[in-house]
Formats: structure tokens, sequence, C-alpha cells
């Protein structure tokens, strides 16, 4: 007990030291430290809720809002503290969110005493488990009966947030999953840069690199075990996301390193001609598995463990500090204890406040 104290209490150093820096003007750009710690700060005009999600959600709809979006954090998250400046601080964009949506902010590991939508008494931390939230920030939509709307996973740009809202208040979305309608914005020629997956287009070469396994692509998994785990890597060759990860994530030496202990496939996500056995023993194609993972954008990572079991799957950002966690939960197998990612990611900020 006197040792959590007194790594809180580091953490809580650490924090307040980093509390006050400035992010860069650029969004998620080389320039952003994802290694660092922020204090994170609602904005103002987030509701100051009872955390009563019934009445939350009934004054909504008397205001004639949608519902809300409540917004899962944690201490200490650059991604979180990134997506206030730049996209919460965005003037437009937060008009557009606060005339559809009241909004409450929800720390994943917080012990308080929560009412959810079914009206039953429990708290914050577990709430955030049973709505499935892994990543810190979590974005989740519901309407004002409390029925989920989006929830979105990670860190996403101002661009793709202005999607989500389309989505959410036009009515172009409706009939529509999340998927389905990027994929039909991207027909028409509006989509964003950053979902180019397109399985009509011809498979193109893509950057070089040792790290990658050669074709052909056998995975199976479901019948004997792998001798280590696997990463699967999907990218398209006009991604300029998909290059910064090479520059800013795949060429540190140390991340390089431990990824020696896994194997490392890289895929195209437009191509769909290319054969692939997954860890499953499915024959697909990349574009298939790509869209069946549920990506919408690039890159997008997955793990499966020596078994083939997927233990983790994300197409939000991630640097060097969310990989090199990434890495670990699945080197530690943390999973196996019952462990989310942002569970892992803590202990891991929690040992590093305590050196």
């Amino acid at each position: 007990m006197q040792r959590q104290s007194m790594v809180g209490a580091a953490l809580g150093v650490v924090l307040l030291l980093v509390a006050g820096a400035a992010l860069p003007e650029e969004t998620a750009s080389s320039t952003f430290d994802d290694g660092a710690v922020y204090q994170i700060a609602y904005p103002v005009w987030f509701k100051q809720s009872f955390l009563s999600l019934p009445d939350d959600a009934e004054m909504a709809a008397e205001a004639g809002k949608q519902g809300l979006f409540l917004f899962f954090t944690t201490q200490g998250c650059s991604y979180c503290h990134l997506f206030i400046e730049k996209v919460l601080g965005d003037p437009e964009l937060s008009a557009r969110l606060r005339g559809h949506f009241d909004s409450i902010g929800l720390e994943i590991f917080s012990d308080a005493e929560l009412t959810d939508f079914a009206g039953e008494e429990t708290r914050v931390k577990t709430f955030a488990l049973d709505q499935g939230v892994e990543f810190a920030p979590t974005l989740l939509f519901v309407d004002t009966d409390g029925t989920p709307l989006l929830r979105l996973t990670g860190y996403y740009g101002p661009d793709r947030f202005g999607r989500v809202l389309d989505y959410l208040t036009t009515g172009a979305g409706a009939g529509r999953s999340w998927p389905e309608y990027l994929a039909a914005v991207r027909d028409d020629g509006n989509g964003d840069a950053d979902t180019r997956a397109d399985a009509t287009t011809p498979a193109q070469p893509l950057r070089a690199d040792p790290l990658f396994a050669e074709p052909p692509y056998v995975l199976d998994r479901s019948r004997f075990a792998g001798e280590r785990p696997l990463l699967v890597l999907f990218e398209d060759d006009d991604c300029a996301p998909c290059e910064q990860y090479h520059q800013q994530v795949l060429a540190d030496g140390a991340i390089r390193e431990r990824l020696g202990g896994f194997d490392v496939v890289r895929l195209d996500a437009a191509d769909a001609h290319t054969p692939v056995l997954t860890p499953a023993g499915k024959q697909t194609s990349p574009a298939d598995w790509y869209q069946s993972l549920g990506f919408t954008q690039l890159p997008a990572l997955a793990f499966f463990n020596e078994d083939g079991e997927n233990v983790q799957a994300t197409d939000a950002l991630v640097l060097q500090s969310r990989m090199n966690n990434l890495i670990g939960f699945v080197i530690d197998r943390a999973y196996e204890r019952g462990w989310n990612y942002q569970r892992y990611a803590r202990s891991q900020a929690l040992e590093k406040a305590s050196d």
C-alpha cells in the first residue's frame, strides 16, 4: 500500500511538471511526443455531470439534442490531450458537437459511482470496461435512450472527426455502418487522406523493409501454434501517415529490436488478389481481411499471439510510446491476466514514475 502511494505521488509530480507544456502547432506530426505525460483538463463547455447517465440523456433530449458524447480519458494521456487541443479546441468542430450532443468526460480508472443507462449503480471504471474501452481516448456517442451510435478508439484528427459529425448529424450515415459511410464518401471522391484502401485498385509495390516477411502469407496458427507472436501491418502505396509511421516508429532501433521477437507481415490494404491464409486458417485477400477486421484508415495494426488469437488491433495514431506499449502488452501476455491495453499502459507509466 505504501509503495502504491509513493508511485502515485511520483506520477503526480511528473504530471505537474509537464501539464503546462504546449502542444505543437502541427497535428500528430513528427513534433508530437506521445511519450509526454499531460494533465487532462476537459473543455469548460463539457457538462458538469452528477454521473447519472439517464438524467444526463433526459436533459439532452429536453434540449433538443441527439444524445451524449462520452469522452473516455485517463490522466497523463498524451493522445487525449492532443484530441482536446486539436479537435475539441477547433471552434467549428466544437460548435457542431455542442449543437447535437452534451459532452461528458470520464476517467477510465475512476472509482466514482455512476448510474448507467439501465439505471444500475456501478463505478466509472466498471462502466468503461462494460463499454469495451481499451484505449484512451475512446469516443462514444449514444442517443437519448443510451443506445450506442458510434464508438471510436484512439486519436483521430480534425478531418476524421468532421467526418464523424457528418455521419452522425447530417443524415448521410442513415442505414449505413461507419465503414460503409466512409467507403461511400471515398467512392464519391470526397474521402479524407487517411481512407485510401480500395479493393478495386491493383496492388502496387510498397516500401521495402527487411523487417517484413516475404510471401506466401501462410499465417495459419489454428492447427499448430507459431513460435512467436505475429504483427500484421496494413498500408497502401499512397498513404502519407504510413510513410510517417515508417519514419517515426519503424525506424527506431529499439522498436525494431523488440519486433525481432515477432513475425512481422506487411500487407497492402488495397490488394484484392494476393492470397493470405489468416491465423484462423481462413483463405482471404489483404483487402478483404482489412475490411473484416473493421479498419477504416491506414496504417492499421493487428497483433496475434502464438495460437492465432487476435489480442490487439488499432487503426488510430500509433507513435513510439504507444508502439512500445503494444509490443509489451503482447510479449508480456498481459491479456492472459484479463488486462486490456490501457491498464497495461498505466502499469508501465507507474513503473516509470517510480524509477
